[in-house]
């Protein structure tokens, strides 16, 4: 992703322009998604083995990184990098995070050509500053990056890398592992939903609009997302090339606690709740995931009857949706298939979505009761509904 010129074959599903966003912060693709967490060694390990990532890169103690360290994986477009910080460094703010929030994302990387521009044209617009644009070398190039706080402890890091030829980032080195599980199919990121808290919703959508140029692809209420029991609303921003969607979700008042609710006591505060990877193939993808370990959703046996009748002819076979749990819907476009893991951590909070797009272009409405039952019988397992 070094080379600009490859941009024209970023292939992000969502490749329509769209006018109603000010595309001031032209933003080429996710460039890496960061976590926070207690063990970064075996947390790659996990995603390795249960996801299908392969070894990328590693910062630590042996590249002259002494206050952390980080180990990069990847999948196709995707990259993931773990970082747990070093006792005795004063690095306390790594510590904090991992205290507060458990395993969690703390950077969302935006690819961009500028990275000095793309903080100047956001803090001047409102964005609180996370640090300010600065060069890193080594004898691969050059990489610029610079950062603005988001929603909760979560930022996002601008990352210019037209100037670098490096396998990820300076004090990176490649790492070397003879243990790389073969790929489950993950494409790239489709997009990330950050939970916010009670009447934030707005908030956070208007500083995507007015701080950095994203437009409002569409709004969901509490009576488009909610069952008897439990409701969520959600705006779902996007930027001008469409490459980069961000749901942001808030609670709706309900006669029990909602998957939200749940999630902002757990994480202790505002936080990026689940990350959506594209697959070509839902079937595959999630054949390997769970001969691997991931525990996905159980999805009512009685919602697949009724698939046909909502979606009509698709070229996947029922039965194997079925067998698998996999959820469908359409829209105008065409359609999507769509499932969702268990959190893959210790406490209800962070998990991924995996979806297949068949021409549809939005967030799959016609599923969100099955969903919502879902994880209602898994609040109610854990005895947080």
């Amino acid at each position: 992703m070094s080379d600009l010129k490859n941009v024209e074959n970023f292939s992000y599903g969502l490749e329509k322009i769209f006018p109603e966003a000010e595309d001031f912060l032209p933003i080429l693709g996710t460039d890496y998604i960061e976590y926070y967490v207690g063990n970064a060694k075996q947390a790659a390990h996990f995603y390795k083995t249960a996801l299908g990532f392969q070894s990328l890169a590693y910062a630590g103690l042996e590249t002259g990184l002494k206050d952390r360290t980080s180990y990069v994986v990847a999948q196709d477009k995707i990259k993931l990098v773990f970082t747990t910080p070093m006792p005795g460094t004063g690095n306390k703010e790594i510590f904090e995070h991992i205290e507060k929030h458990g395993d969690g994302v703390k950077v969302i990387a935006l690819w961009v050509e500028d990275a000095t521009k793309a903080w100047k044209e956001t803090t001047k617009r409102g964005a609180k500053s996370y640090f300010e644009p600065y060069k890193q070398t080594d004898d691969d190039g050059e990489i610029v990056r610079s950062a603005i706080h988001t929603y909760g402890d979560t930022v996002h890091i601008f990352v210019e890398r037209r100037n670098y030829k490096g396998v990820f980032l300076p004090n990176f080195e490649s790492w070397e592992s003879h243990y790389n599980p073969p790929s489950c199919g993950l494409k790239y990121i489709d997009h990330m939903v950050g939970n916010v808290g009670w009447g934030e919703m707005n908030t956070w959508s208007n500083f995507y609009q007015n701080t950095m140029g994203f437009a409002n692809l569409i709004t969901f209420d509490d009576k488009d997302i909610s069952t008897h029991f439990t409701a969520l609303m959600s705006k779902v921003m996007i930027n001008g090339n469409g490459r980069i969607k961000f749901p942001i979700n808030e609670p709706a008042k309900g006669i029990k606690k909602s998957q939200i609710e749940e999630y902002l006591d757990f994480y202790g505060g505002p936080g990026c709740q689940h990350i959506a990877v594209a697959t070509d193939d839902i079937v595959f993808t999630v054949s390997e995931m769970k001969k691997r370990g991931v525990e996905f959703l159980y999805v009512p046996g009685t919602y697949s009857d009724t698939v046909t009748d909502r979606v009509g002819e698709i070229a996947e076979d029922l039965k194997t949706l079925k067998e698998h749990g996999i959820m469908v819907d359409r829209d105008d476009e065409g359609y999507l298939l769509q499932i969702f893991t268990k959190p893959l951590t210790d406490r209800p909070t962070l998990f991924f979505e995996i979806i297949q797009r068949k021409g549809a272009q939005f967030f799959g409405k016609g599923n969100f009761q099955a969903l919502f039952e879902s994880i209602e019988a898994e609040q109610a397992k854990r005895g947080t509904l």
